[in-house]
């Protein structure tokens, strides 16, 4: 109560890595739990002690000094050799068998479901029956509770808000990953074959993106959720041991396959097999499998059951029929809405989903794929083709504005400079968008045509910490003006108020370049 009352966090650590909230579990303190726990104690915070011999290279000392204070300053009832990282305070009540203490930490919300680093849950300690009752009779209830605030929370703010907060465009793919996501969430899927997509698109255009959003809304940042496979390091028949595991009697095969291994810590991961058209074909026969049974057979002969997983392709094929078929979707949706809104569109936003015509990817993108993959049993296995197709103008000035609040950010917490820009820089760079090479060449545009003047302003001392910056450009207006600017990108400038000087005035940085 002392050290509450001077400022001590109830949550603070032992050097050692239990909180206080772990010793009085361990040791049946049930007065002092609900103490703890009245005052803000967490239930949920993991033990990181591990055992004494790591604790000691970790602290430089002996494991006889690290066991001498975990038993007087812990608990004298634990085997030290153990391992208790990621132990919560319920497992400890639990392992003691203290009925009381369990029941309050259950009160505080203490999590039934929390694993510990051998992934046992507190259930898993149990030494009766009638506790292993009580802790299961738990765990189904908090499942169902949790359950019911992932629906509500799902309602509430739907897969595919979350996904356009982090994605510019795309939203005919975007949908439609989130509708095969949600018919999973919510049971409406085979369980017996897991889902598989397959990307198709220009580079730079969001595939991946996509892929690691879908990972992080489903398992909430775990690193191990989310597994990439770069297939151009499967192009050689002699790799496919690389990606199961080689079998027993050749050279690796303890090491496990980078695919199976990683499967195996998490069957229900999200995958991403990028680039899949570059993959050998015996490659491509694994896959074949792996999405129609849900399961893979390693070097060794295991098999992984994973049909919970979700299988994502990327690939470039057909990426520039769908870039001018979508170019020309994207012609004719505002030719509409000119003619809908009277010709008044400079104020208006297109937002139109494109829609991939049936007839385009039956006649265009199914022979390209069949031709190269050379199997329509591989083909027939995938759940959704998702098209990606270039932005449009909206979505151009959007990704600019995107690239150039992430420079403001940068420039001010590495440099104190005040960075801004004049919207008429924002249509001025969306003019250098390749449509083959998407969002990466309005980053490189932004880094060529106005990160570069910076850099080098900076490096002559023109522009220096402290002080405002402010990226513009002139559009011509006249006749003669822009005859001159037909073939040349219209200039963007730099200008400069010192923090000192009251006013901004251009500086040209080559211009140190030419007087030396």
């Amino acid at each position: 109560m002392e050290l509450i009352d001077k400022g001590v966090d109830v949550n603070c650590r032992h050097p050692y890595g239990w909180t206080a909230l772990h010793a009085a579990s361990v040791n049946a303190k049930t007065k002092a739990v609900s103490f703890l726990i009245e005052n803000g104690a967490d239930p949920n915070i993991p033990d990181n002690f591990s055992n004494i011999y790591q604790v000691a290279r970790e602290n430089r000392t002996t494991p006889i000094t690290v066991e001498v204070i975990r038993e007087s300053e812990f608990s004298s009832l634990l085997r030290h050799t153990q391992m208790f990282r990621g132990c919560t305070a319920l497992h400890y009540a639990v392992l003691i068998h203290d009925l009381e203490t369990v029941q309050l930490l259950l009160q505080a919300g203490g999590n039934p479901m929390a694993a510990n680093e051998y992934g046992f849950l507190p259930q898993d300690y149990a030494k009766d029956i009638g506790m292993r009752t009580l802790m299961q009779k738990q765990l189904e209830k908090y499942e169902a509770k949790k359950k019911e605030r992932d629906i509500e929370e799902r309602r509430k703010f739907p897969l595919e808000q979350r996904i356009k907060q982090r994605i510019i465009g795309q939203e005919g793919a975007i949908n439609t990953v989130c509708g095969a996501i949600r018919r999973k969430e919510n049971g409406w899927y085979d369980e017996e074959h897991p889902l598989v997509f397959l990307f198709l698109g220009s580079s730079g255009i969001g595939k991946t993106e996509l892929a690691k959003q879908v990972a992080e809304y489903l398992h909430k940042g775990k690193p191990k959720g989310f597994i990439r496979m770069d297939m151009s390091e499967y192009q050689q028949k002699h790799e496919v041991a690389k990606f199961i595991g080689s079998p027993p009697g050749y050279v690796g095969h303890d090491e496990g396959g980078q695919l199976t291994q990683r499967l195996r810590e998490s069957p229900n991961a999200v995958v991403l097999f990028d680039e899949v058209e570059k993959a050998h074909p015996d490659v491509l026969t694994i896959m074949l499998q792996l999405f129609d049974e849900g399961r893979l057979t390693d070097g060794k002969g295991k098999t992984i059951e994973c049909k919970d997983a979700i299988f994502i392709m990327t690939s470039n094929l057909a990426s520039d029929e769908i870039a001018e078929h979508g170019l020309q979707l994207r012609e004719e949706a505002e030719s509409i809405s000119k003619q809908r809104y009277e010709g008044q569109v400079e104020d208006l936003e297109i937002t139109e989903t494109i829609t991939i015509s049936r007839r385009f990817k039956e006649k265009i993108v199914r022979p390209i794929l069949k031709y190269h993959f050379q199997r329509d049993e591989f083909l027939g296995r995938i759940n959704e083709i998702v098209y990606f197709v270039p932005f449009s103008r909206s979505e151009l000035l959007r990704l600019v504005r995107f690239e150039l609040e992430r420079w403001i950010v940068q420039a001010h917490r590495k440099h104190k400079i005040d960075l801004k820009f004049d919207p008429i820089v924002l249509d001025v760079i969306a003019d250098g968008y390749n449509v083959y090479y998407g969002a990466r060449s309005i980053k490189h545009e932004v880094e060529r045509r106005v990160i570069n003047q910076l850099a080098l302003a900076y490096e002559n001392g023109q522009v220096s910490p402290g002080c405002s910056v402010i990226i513009t450009a002139e559009v011509p207006t006249s006749e003669e003006e822009k005859r001159k600017l037909q073939d040349t990108p219209i200039p963007i400038k730099i200008k400069v108020k010192g923090s000192t000087s009251e006013t901004f005035h251009e500086i040209d940085p080559s211009q140190h370049l030419k007087t030396n």
